[in-house]
């Protein structure tokens, strides 16, 4: 099967609206001590049946989220998507659009993300959303951004230790050459005191940066943390899994300014670590000092209802100095499966997603703390992920547990050295009873091998 479309006589038409004779000629200007003089060191080439059974070959040394049931979590999550939204998403006029954000995207794109926006704002209780960014991560640094041209303060963050690790890595690379002092208040029992992150916030202080529900699924003190950070003059942002706002309090009541989340959850499939959707909302007063694009609403001059891009704060629009991120992208399409994810399940749909994952979370947390070995980490609340510590070593375990068939979670040692014997455990809607049964028996059998 041929891949590259020229053929002879494309190449010699080509060569010849040049006024060249051959490649060679085409590749004169590279030095021939540079140029290769050999075939590439490379297979040869298969036929479309060969290579088809190779990559099936390859793609079945995969141990995905359709092979084993999946507990693992941290970020990254194995919820149901319905086809509804593979279907919508995949019409060529959404799937092959090239960056819907410029000013000639099509009304149907424009009117998509309008849609995503109202979602989030809804789903969030602020004012506006934006059109979405890389992924959760990269939104809390940007947020971070924001809140020091926001308040203009630039001499400390504060950021939770039970805010997502890799978050926190993100953020210190994006401060690592600024002027703001990054100081981390830890996570003791599963959460952050709020005394002890009120005696970290000061005067010069720009944000405080949390996270709800935790890394570790556990319910923190948020209005106490939001209070604290607020006593000083710093904004309070707040990192959410947007599957638990069809269960819990709405940010916008307990006093956020800027939210952040990763929408991986929103009917995109874990495809591996990426790409994800950074979700991002603020209060309207913060709108001007939003990264990224909105998309807004309008009439045109037939009076026909019509979408328009209403904001972008970037220095390839504005001044330099008033920008506020070089950020030159939304994740459009997977902003589109957020949309059609959340419009096709409605508020008790998601409810119903968020109850059962927290309702199964639970049953599998006390089932497992049955196991000889294993013990909860942490007393309280939690939403639909929980750490458990093991008597063992759980890279070990956790091998041993893969043998058996599942994906059993994820290893907290690595940057938790307080925890290097804790395991993070998540459980979504998808899971049966008997998927976590089988779970507790093969930690059982995992221990007793380790």
């Amino acid at each position: 099967m041929a891949y590259i479309a020229n053929t002879p006589d494309d190449v010699r038409v080509m060569l010849g609206a040049i006024g060249l004779d051959s490649l060679d000629q085409l590749f004169d200007m590279v030095p021939p001590e540079y140029r290769l003089r050999r075939p590439l060191d490379i297979p040869q080439a298969l036929g479309e049946l060969e290579l088809t059974d190779h990559l099936t070959r390859l793609l079945g040394r995969n141990e995905a989220t359709d092979r084993r049931p999946c507990f693992l979590g941290g970020g990254a999550y194995d919820h149901f998507v319905p086809a509804v939204v593979d279907s919508l998403a995949s019409r060529g006029e959404f799937f092959t659009a090239y960056t819907p954000y410029q000013p000639e995207a099509s009304q149907g794109t424009l009117q998509a993300t309008f849609e995503y926006q109202t979602l989030v704002s809804q789903l969030t209780g602020m004012d506006v959303s934006n059109a979405s960014l890389y992924d959760g991560g990269s939104a809390v640094a940007e947020a971070v951004l924001m809140a020091m041209t926001v308040t203009g303060k630039h001499g400390r963050v504060v950021v939770a230790g039970s805010l997502h690790p890799e978050a926190r890595q993100i953020l210190a690379t994006f401060l690592a050459s600024l002027a703001p002092e990054l100081v981390e208040v830890p996570a003791r029992n599963g959460k952050v005191d709020p005394d002890e992150l009120a005696a970290a916030v000061t005067d010069d202080t720009a944000a405080v940066v949390l996270q709800y529900p935790n890394f570790f699924g556990v319910l923190e003190e948020i209005e106490s943390l939001v209070d604290a950070a607020k006593s000083k003059g710093a904004l309070a942002i707040v990192s959410v899994d947007p599957i638990s706002l069809g269960l819990l309090r709405r940010p916008d009541t307990y006093g956020a300014d800027i939210v952040v989340g990763e929408g991986q959850g929103l009917g995109n499939p874990l495809q591996y670590g990426g790409p994800y959707l950074g979700i991002m909302a603020c209060r309207e007063e913060y709108v001007r000092k939003m990264p990224g694009r909105i998309v807004g609403q309008t009439v045109d001059r037939h009076g026909k209802r019509c979408w328009v891009l209403t904001l972008q704060t970037r220095e390839q629009h504005i001044r330099r100095e008033k920008a506020t991120s070089n950020i030159c992208t939304n994740q459009g399409l997977l902003a589109l499966r957020a949309s059609i994810y959340l419009a096709a399940l409605g508020p008790v749909g998601l409810r119903q997603v968020a109850e059962l994952s927290t309702r199964k979370a639970h049953y599998a947390a006390e089932t497992l703390a049955k196991v000889p070995g294993l013990t909860l980490a942490f007393d309280g609340p939690f939403f639909k992920e929980f750490v458990v510590r093991s008597a063992k070593d759980p890279a070990k375990v956790l091998a041993e547990v893969g043998n058996r068939g599942y994906h059993g979670g994820i290893a907290l040692g690595r940057w938790y050295p307080d925890l290097a014997d804790g395991i993070l455990v998540a459980v979504t809607e998808k899971r049966t009873r008997e998927e976590i049964d089988g779970l507790a028996a093969a930690y059982a059998g995992a221990i007793a091998a380790a």
